[in-house]
């Protein structure tokens, strides 16, 4: 079985506001270079107010464009996971106007609506039936349109969901998991679902997690950032994406994606706030390390955060305006020119599949975890590493 090499898709010059200013032309030069790069995989993003302007609407121009995508996809020889409810996207909540409660702040991520930062707060999808209905309704109507098409991989239910909301119990988690997957297969009975869960799901309990996604997703999905990470070695600390990857599986107990990991760099690096730019050297060292850790632990494969840049006409709209290290996350520059972190890529193109990396240095068991979750990671993550380094089975 083959190592995937993904990368996660906005395009330099639209970012979020894709889908309204659409160009297959763009698209179709993007993911030829994506593909000559080595990648075999894309990861799209359906931001909600464009595909479901209402609860029970669901944009029909959003779903054509989106067979175009996967048209392009197939004639340029990559596979797609589609992304529904994006939702939570580079440290702001994208939400349709009627998917947010008025009169109450975002108790931790701005919310932008409608092309601006406003008010409100997102409904929460877990425990409001109406929320969840139209989400359903989203996701049948994507399944229903593309299914058939043969560059269609995998659906992801979601973008670090508890970024936007948490389920007030476990129980109402696994019911809008459930939900959600019988919308689906309710059109498509073949194609894999998975969860983009984040590092922050491991951190804290969530009451939805590797476990509870396990129970009807084909497989796990993690997000990596060791610069987010406050028990991480270093901002490029490059073990981080391996271990969390494998933690996960270890809770979940089903195969596991890597489906973001990255690093903002920029030579020279700008001032920046609270989260650094690395130079892009040094980021291409990370990424090349970071890839073979993540080979070697017998990971199904590993995508990038992310395609590109984004370009200076949009660094005064939300995100970017605020949160300047995501500007530049991209394996090219803003021009489309490469930076160094591409070139590591190819060594893992095609690659076989290892053989899943020993849990020998795992001293417990996966329901006691989310006892002391913090605590447990990091205890972990110090085993894992005197396990690498006694072992030297990583890179």
């Amino acid at each position: 079985m083959k190592f995937r090499t993904g990368i996660n898709y906005w395009p330099a010059a639209k970012a979020m506001l894709w889908w309204r200013r659409f160009d297959a032309g763009e698209v179709r030069a993007d993911f030829e270079r994506i593909r000559a790069a080595g990648f075999d995989s894309v990861r799209i993003f359906l931001l909600w107010e464009d595909f479901q302007p209402l609860p029970g609407e669901v944009s029909e121009r959003s779903l054509y464009r989106l067979l175009q995508v996967a048209r392009i996809a197939g004639e340029s020889r990559v596979s797609l996971i589609v992304t529904l409810f994006t939702g939570h996207m580079s440290g702001v909540n994208w939400l349709p106007a009627w998917a947010l409660e008025r009169g109450r702040r975002s108790p931790r991520f701005p919310v932008v609506s409608e092309g601006c930062r406003g008010e409100g707060a997102p409904r929460n999808w877990y425990s409001d039936r109406g929320v969840r209905r139209a989400q359903a309704l989203l996701a049948r109507e994507v399944a229903r349109a593309v299914s058939k098409h043969p560059a269609l991989w995998a659906y992801d239910l979601g973008n670090e969901n508890s970024n936007c909301v948490e389920p007030p119990s476990r129980e109402e988690g696994i019911a809008w998991l459930e939900e959600m997957v019988s919308a689906i297969r309710s059109e498509d009975s073949s194609h894999p679902i998975t969860l983009g869960l984040h590092a922050e799901d491991l951190e804290e309990d969530r009451r939805l997690g590797p476990a509870e996604a396990a129970r009807v997703c084909d497989f796990l999905s993690m997000h990596a950032y060791p610069m987010y990470l406050s028990w991480a070695g270093s901002v490029d600390d490059e073990e981080i994406p391996a271990f969390l990857g494998l933690v996960t599986g270890w809770l979940g107990g089903r195969e596991v994606l890597l489906e973001e990991f990255g690093a903002p760099a920029a030579t020279p690096s700008p001032p920046t706030g609270v989260v650094p730019i690395l130079g892009e050297e040094q980021a291409a060292r990370f990424t090349g390390r970071a890839l073979a850790a993540i080979h070697e632990a017998g990971l199904s494969g590993a995508m990038l955060w992310c395609y590109a840049d984004y370009a200076a006409s949009l660094w005064a709209d939300p995100p970017l305006d605020e949160a300047p290290h995501e500007r530049y996350f991209g394996l090219w520059r803003g021009d489309h020119s490469p930076k160094p972190a591409l070139a590591r890529l190819r060594a893992f193109s095609s690659l076989p599949r290892r053989e899943p990396l020993s849990m020998d240095w795992i001293d417990s068991r996966p329901e006691d975890f989310y006892r002391a979750p913090a605590a447990n990671l990091r205890r972990l993550y110090g085993r894992f590493r005197e396990f690498r380094a006694r072992e030297g089975v990583l890179c």
